[in-house]
């Protein structure tokens, strides 16, 4: 769980020369810090962090490895890591190899088809980031989410967008494949965080309609960010640049999605 061909947001956590050329010509600003103005990892934690209390409980579903201590970029990787600005970070995972997560304060193993190994109304905070993309059940998610969740409590979600060019894309690669041309797109991407998609909750209006059923309060919009994924090439990364000015967000490929629980 985690990261797939399809989720632009991800941020490459290393570029070689070239790539770093095609954004820095593209996006000149991020000469200024190392990130653009339409980072899309800055803008969802940006909010995420607004969010946050101290005295907050998070749990990081889909942890993973915790590669984003890896991010080159030192503002965007304290943004994105929440360890230490909250009560605790509580990971959750599939993957063994989340129990090595640099970012989390614990670590508990998810058995694929249970519940969620948290109690009832005791965390104030899920943070999805690239996972709903890999969930074969969506709707026990919501549930889930909502069984966990104090009254009032958040969750957030960052997911690739189906409809969004990259989406399209992705399903037509086949997930046996996604491995070998990641490495031609992405060549600091390293094997272990390149997962199987399913795109079974990737649309605005599934994850509304969800949010919806499960009783949540929430705000579903697409995201526009930087073409990430085409740096392979300076035209193609130049074709995303003006697919990213003129597209309208929900057609972006990525997805937004904040939501409150019902009060108990």
């Amino acid at each position: 769980m985690r990261l797939q061909f399809a989720n632009l947001v991800n941020e490459q956590k290393e570029s070689d020369g070239h790539m770093n050329d095609y954004k820095a010509q593209f996006y000149p600003e991020t000469s200024f810090g190392g990130f653009t103005d339409v980072d899309g990892s800055v803008a969802f934690y940006t909010r995420v962090n607004a969010l946050l209390r101290p005295a907050f409980s998070v749990v990081d579903f889909g942890c993973g490895r915790g590669w984003r201590s890896e991010d080159s970029v030192p503002f965007r990787r304290n943004l994105c890591i929440l360890k230490g600005k909250v009560s605790r970070v509580i990971g959750v995972d599939v993957d063994k190899a989340g129990q090595a997560n640099p970012c989390i304060d614990e670590f508990r193993f998810l058995d694929p088809g249970s519940p969620w190994p948290i109690g009832d109304h005791s965390v104030d905070m899920i943070v999805c980031d690239s996972v709903m993309e890999h969930h074969p059940d969506p709707r026990a998610f919501f549930q889930e989410a909502k069984r966990t969740l104090v009254g009032g409590g958040y969750l957030c979600i960052r997911t690739p967008n189906v409809l969004s060019y990259l989406g399209i894309a992705s399903k037509l690669v086949s997930n046996k494949r996604h491995t070998a041309v990641l490495s031609k797109v992405q060549t600091a991407r390293k094997d272990e965080d390149v997962f199987p998609t399913l795109y079974r909750c990737n649309t605005i209006s599934a994850l509304r309609h969800e949010f919806e059923i499960a009783q949540f309060r929430a705000v579903v919009y697409g995201y526009n960010p930087e073409p990430s994924y085409l740096n392979f090439s300076k035209l193609a990364y130049a074709v995303g640049v003006l697919y990213q000015k003129i597209i309208p967000d929900s057609f972006g490929p990525a997805i937004f999605a904040f939501g409150q629980s019902p009060n108990i």
